[in-house]
């Protein structure tokens, strides 16, 4: 009887590419116990070339063990998992020989691959992120100098944050593009895609005046104008015809322009909470030019840097988390389905983003107006296609 073990890898890039590590444990599925430990800092790399030579590094660990044995490899590297199951193409010229190498350590009848929430891999995480702590003190790591195994789950540095937060934000956008075909060349056979029809809500009090208006303030109401705009678009998907459900951020705004339109088309709407504003923190109902007086250092810091936040507020590596979550959520949802997502501006900059597989910084290069429109269509290979950006013919 072959003996079974699991594989846990991870790796995590801080600059992505930026200084690189990766880890991977070796698991007895019957016990729990931990069979092997690696990790190894491997200087600038992107994330996604860590994980897969975290992968590779679980891989030999496990047949060093036993060469005939039954692994069952968990990563929370979606694009890893999908492409060495076969289900996605592997087109990257870095990933290819790596994958290839995967492959060569034990017949793929002796291998499957499991995606596995960030949460759930803390131990190859920790020894990721020791691999790079060793690697910016100029050493490597060592297998006696390790706690993954006692400590995976306590707070990391600010460091070790910042490399998960890049990671994180890296994933999502390879999650929706890598092995996808050219945008606007899927083939047929897909069937029909999981179209996101995108309206930011109508204006409130605080949009006229441009203030940051997020979910860590106030949840305003719309105005007599958002109201109006909520009335304009309504009247312009229900002459469109192809809205087949509704879902809207919890916040106020939002429910008031989608229950609108939900009025129209006969609808009901599904709330979502992964589609909710940025929680601006301090910045709650400021101008840029009031944040830009009280807050210098800050704002410098957060127009650089998708990882920094508001003060007591939220980082746009942070919603680039949550809103993909909700993505793959409603993507499962509403397969072959044309679904109206009512949010904000920075979660739909966000799926735009994601869907182009755009750098964090493009979030500051969109335009959207209020109870604008956009639509991103979403392919059973993982493609996203951009339809349509910040459209307001139907206010005019």
């Amino acid at each position: 009887m072959p003996r079974s073990f699991i594989v846990e890898a991870d790796g995590g890039s801080r600059g992505n590419p930026g200084p690189a590590g990766y880890g991977a444990v070796v698991i007895d599925p019957a016990t729990g116990e931990t069979l092997a430990e690696a990790a190894e800092f491997i200087g600038t790399a992107t994330n996604n070339v860590a994980e897969y030579k975290g992968l590779v590094a679980g891989l030999r660990a496990a047949h060093a063990l036993d060469p005939q044995a039954q692994v069952r490899v968990r990563m929370d590297s979606k694009l890893v998992v999908e492409q060495m199951s076969g289900r996605w193409k592997i087109k990257h010229p870095d990933m290819k020989p790596l994958a290839a190498e995967a492959q060569r350590i034990l017949p793929p009848s002796q291998v499957t691959y499991e995606w596995i929430p960030r949460a759930n891999n803390k131990h190859a995480d920790r020894l990721a992120n020791e691999a790079m702590d060793a690697g910016k003190l100029g050493k490597q790591w060592q297998p006696g100098d390790s706690r993954a195994a006692l400590d995976a789950g306590p707070a990391r540095s600010d460091a070790a944050r910042a490399a998960d937060a890049a990671a994180e934000a890296d994933e999502a956008a390879e999650t929706a593009t890598a092995s996808a075909p050219p945008v606007g060349w899927a083939p047929a056979d897909l069937g029909a895609p999981a179209t996101f029809v995108l309206l930011r809500h109508g204006e409130t009090a605080l949009t006229p005046e441009k203030r940051f208006s997020g979910s860590g303030g106030t949840d305003p109401e719309l105005s007599a104008a958002g109201r109006r705009q909520a009335e304009a678009a309504a009247s312009a998907l229900a002459a469109r015809g192809t809205v087949q459900a509704i879902v809207s951020s919890p916040l106020r705004r939002c429910r008031e322009t989608a229950g609108t339109i939900a009025a129209r088309l006969g609808l009901e709407v599904r709330i979502d909470e992964g589609l909710r504003e940025t929680d601006f923190g301090a910045w709650e109902g400021l101008t840029f030019a009031e944040v830009r007086e009280r807050f210098p250092d800050e704002l410098d810091a957060w127009l650089a840097s998708a990882k920094a936040a508001p003060p007591g507020g939220e980082s746009f590596a942070s919603v680039a988390r949550r809103v993909a979550v909700a993505r793959d959520k409603l993507i499962a949802r509403y397969a072959g389905r044309t679904v109206l997502v009512v949010t904000h501006v920075t979660p739909i900059k966000t799926l735009v983003r994601l869907a182009l597989g755009a750098p964090p910084e493009s979030l500051f290069r969109m335009e959207l107006s209020a109870a604008s429109l956009s639509a991103v269509a979403y392919y059973a290979d993982g493609n996203a296609s951009l339809r349509l950006l910040n459209d307001t013919s139907h206010l005019r």
